[in-house]
């Protein structure tokens, strides 16, 4: 089980929808991935389980990114619900707990790219 290496992926615009059903499918065409998971499908993905589920969709969790003018883009809205669903949104996720930290940090570095702070780092 792992975390996704980051990617530094564009951004989408801040004010784009979000829908991961429509994005999952977008990206499943782009990514070549119809029959199964590969490398670009991953990419969009914060987490997968490399040991037991990496040839499963069901295996990736955490899909922050959509395909946009046929480039594969970050996109806020869905970096937001992922960082929502870490602190227990929508029932959480199932995720190795050794795992969450590095998750969290994956997603930070987004927030920062965004201009913004991850909610588990602000002080408010």
């Amino acid at each position: 089980m792992t975390v996704t290496q980051f990617q530094d992926l564009p951004l989408a615009d801040r004010d784009r929808e979000w829908d991961g059903d429509a994005a999952e499918s977008r990206v499943r065409r782009w990514a070549g991935a119809e029959d199964g998971p590969n490398a670009r499908y991953r990419d969009a993905h914060v987490w997968h389980d490399a040991d037991d589920d990496d040839d499963l969709f069901g295996g990736y969790k955490l899909l922050i990114a959509d395909v946009v003018d046929g480039e594969l883009k970050a996109v806020p809205r869905a970096i937001m619900a992922a960082a929502q669903v870490m602190q227990g949104a929508r029932g959480g996720v199932d995720l190795p707990e050794d795992d969450i930290p590095r998750v969290k940090g994956h997603l930070a570095r987004y927030y920062e790219k965004m201009g913004d702070t991850a909610p588990w780092d602000r002080d408010d």
